[in-house]
């Protein structure tokens, strides 16, 4: 009976260290720019057992000239104007400098996701991000929105 406590234990520990995201947010040899935007808006955070977790982000995305080309929202989902869409998964994460901001990600593009120009999208970084970190503190409820803004840039291994 011991043995297979243990083992089941063994198993649960490969599968917790199998869904963590690595700490690298390298991109994999063959990815290629496609675009880049600046993400500019809110995380929004739901209270959750005294603390805020992390609901959805709801951000513009801006061209270089800060023109809107899009928007970034839950899922998590970047969508441009032209109806271009990608869906993904953090698969790398690595802490922001700056202890007020979001954490940096590699995001893996959900297969079959993509539409439009996004079609061909298999990663997304964010990257230089400013604030939309959640308090430290305790929470007693609500929703709590904290402005950020941060880099994202999409690739693609066509």
């Amino acid at each position: 009976m011991l043995k297979i406590a243990a083992l089941i234990l063994f198993a649960a520990s490969l599968n917790a260290v199998a869904q963590t995201p690595s700490s690298s947010i390298d991109l994999p040899p063959g990815a290629n720019l496609l675009l880049s935007a600046k993400g500019k808006g809110v995380q929004i955070y739901s209270c959750t057992d005294g603390r805020w977790v992390l609901k959805a982000p709801d951000a513009k995305l801006l061209d270089a000239a800060g023109k809107q080309i899009g928007m970034h929202f839950a899922g998590p989902t970047w969508r441009l104007n032209d109806g271009s869409e990608v869906k993904g998964k953090a698969v790398g994460s690595q802490p922001s400098p700056d202890a007020r901001s979001v954490a940096w990600l590699l995001v893996q593009a959900i297969p079959d996701s993509g539409k439009g120009r996004f079609a061909t999208v298999t990663y997304i970084r964010r990257t230089n991000t400013s604030g939309g970190a959640a308090p430290k503190k305790a929470c007693t409820g609500g929703t709590l929105s904290v402005p950020y803004q941060a880099d994202y840039t999409f690739y693609s291994d066509k």
